[in-house]
C-alpha cells in the first residue's frame, strides 16, 4: 500500500500528520542507515502507527517507555543492520531518552502539576513520556534533546524551588503498580452506548452523542458504532471522562441486566 493512500485512510488533520511523520521515519533509516524515534506517543497515537507498521509489513522496530506498561511510548526504528543489537536487548536507550528525578519536595505534588510546570517552560507534551510521582517527588522520562534544559530550568519554579532536580539512569526509574479504583454498574446489554452512560454518569441519548463526536475508544481504537459490544478485558477511553478496563462481566440480576465489575485508571 502506498503512503498517500495510507494516510488518506485517516480523516483527522493531527492523525495525518502523525502518520506522515511516521512515514518520514521510516525513509530517514533507509536512507541514512541510522536509528530515528518517535516523540513520545498516547496508546491511541501508539495503535494507529502499529497499524500503519503493520501495513507496510514493518519489523524493524521496537517500543519502549522506560518503564514496563509505560502510558506513553516511543516507537524505535532501525536499519536491518542493528536487528541482533534490539533482539538480544543490547540497546542503551539512555541515548535518546533519561530520567529525571525530582526529590526532597515538602509536600507530595500530583501528577498535573509536574506536567504543567514543565508545559509552562515551553516544553511540548510530545517530548515528555510517563511521569512517575513518589511521596517527596517523582521520575519524569523524557527525550534527551531536552533533559539538560529541564534540570537547568525546573527549579526556576516556586513549586520546585528547594527541590533536588537530577538526573539518573533509566534503569533506575521508580517502578510503581498502575493504581485503580473499581465501580460496579448494571445495563441493560453490553452495546458501548449503555456503558458509556453509566461511565459518564449521563443519558443514553447523551452518551450516544458522545460517542458519535468521536471521543470513545475501545482498546485504543476511535469507536463510531453504538451497537458495539464490549468484552472482558476491554480498555475504554473517553475523552474528557477517563480510562477504564471492563475487568469483569460478574452475572446478571434477577431482571436479566448485566453486573460489570469496571476499573477505572487513577
Amino acid at each position: 500500500m502506498e503512503k498517500n493512500e495510507i494516510i488518506e485512510k485517516y480523516k483527522k488533520e493531527e492523525e495525518r500528520l502523525l502518520v506522515s511523520k511516521l512515514f518520514d521515519k521510516i525513509n530517514a533509516v533507509k536512507k541514512q542507515n541510522k536509528i530515528q524515534y518517535t516523540d513520545f506517543l498516547s496508546p491511541i497515537e501508539l495503535q494507529i502507527l502499529k497499524k500503519v507498521l503493520n501495513l507496510l509489513q514493518y519489523k524493524d522496530y521496537v517500543i519502549y517507555g522506560g518503564v514496563e506498561e509505560a502510558q506513553r511510548n516511543l516507537i524505535v526504528l532501525y536499519p536491518n543492520k542493528l536487528e541482533s543489537i534490539f533482539k538480544n536487548n543490547q540497546f542503551d536507550f539512555n541515548t535518546i531518552c533519561n530520567t529525571i528525578r525530582i526529590t526532597n519536595l515538602p509536600e507530595k505534588i500530583e501528577h498535573n502539576r509536574y506536567l504543567g510546570g514543565i508545559v509552562k517552560l515551553g516544553v511540548k507534551r510530545e517530548k515528555v513520556g510517563d511521569i512517575i510521582v513518589d511521596e517527596n517527588g517523582a521520575d519524569i522520562i523524557v527525550l534527551k534533546e531536552i533533559t539538560k534544559f529541564l534540570i537547568t530550568n525546573l527549579q526556576e519554579l516556586t513549586r520546585f524551588k528547594n527541590a533536588s532536580i537530577y538526573m539518573v539512569n533509566l534503569n533506575e526509574t521508580i517502578r510503581k503498580e498502575q493504581q485503580f479504583s473499581e465501580l460496579k454498574i448494571i445495563v441493560s446489554s453490553l452495546r458501548i452506548d449503555n456503558i458509556v452512560s453509566e461511565l459518564a454518569k449521563t443519558s443514553r441519548n447523551k452518551a450516544i452523542q458522545i460517542i458519535e463526536s468521536e471521543r470513545v475508544f475501545v482498546n485504543y481504537e476511535n469507536e463510531f458504532k453504538n451497537t458495539k459490544s464490549v468484552n472482558k478485558g476491554d480498555i475504554i477511553t473517553i475523552r474528557g471522562i477517563g480510562k477504564f478496563v471492563i475487568d469483569d462481566i460478574a452475572g446478571n440480576t434477577k431482571s436479566g441486566r448485566f453486573i460489570i465489575i469496571v476499573k477505572k485508571y487513577v
